[in-house]
């Protein structure tokens, strides 16, 4: 068991998202390395006396409750912006007493909650999303926009369009992915992230189309 237990946090460690293992009174049974990371910079998650909050007061409550009742609820999604502007999304995932039982880290945990930053400088995944909702061109590059920038004027100042122009593409994008709100996107686009670490000269690349 305890050679699982190792290999088991070994995996996680690999992930290139911040995961945290929380009970129900949101004390935080683990987080792994990018998870830890997360915590260091105090920028969208902060460990208080042993408990996992984040920084966000209408995000910390969204927690919250979720963690109150992870026996209930199903996935759920929040989405946070860091104090630095850049914004992130959490995604609550409850463990069943099976889900528990599969390695010891887990199993005095009630949720597990994947943390990462909405990416939106990979054009592979970008082109994921295109081909997945038949997104044209212009459609995706005004979904990623929305998700980076967070509303139409803004949105239309950056691509120099009329904010008329921005609304029917945000109209059209509901349709194709049946989002009922721009808060959605973010959740769309970060659930086409990898979680999985990528190679230092991809990130670099990446870096450099920033």
């Amino acid at each position: 068991m305890s050679v699982d237990a190792a290999t088991f946090a070994d995996t996680l460690d690999g992930l290139d998202v911040g995961l945290y293992f929380v009970a129900s009174d949101t004390r935080l049974v683990h987080a792994n390395t990018a998870g830890q990371a997360i915590l260091d910079a105090r920028d969208i998650m902060r460990e208080i006396r042993g408990h996992l909050v984040a920084c966000d007061l209408a995000a910390n409550q969204a927690l919250q409750r979720l963690f109150a009742a992870a026996a209930q609820a199903g996935e759920t999604s929040v989405p946070m912006i860091g104090t630095n502007g850049r914004r992130y999304v959490a995604h609550a995932l409850p463990l069943t007493s099976g889900t528990r039982r599969c390695a010891d880290v887990a199993c005095s945990a009630a949720t597990a909650l994947f943390v990462r930053q909405v990416a939106l400088t990979m054009p592979p995944r970008s082109e994921v999303i295109g081909k997945a909702f038949r997104l044209t061109p212009t459609e995706l590059r005004v979904l990623l926009a929305i998700v980076e920038l967070g509303g139409v004027p803004e949105v239309a100042a950056a691509l120099g369009v009329a904010g008329t122009t921005i609304k029917t593409h945000v109209r059209r994008l509901f349709e194709k992915t049946g989002a009922a709100r721009q808060a959605d996107f973010v959740k769309l686009v970060a659930g086409y992230a990898t979680p999985l670490r990528e190679p230092a000269e991809y990130r670099q690349s990446a870096g450099a189309i920033r």
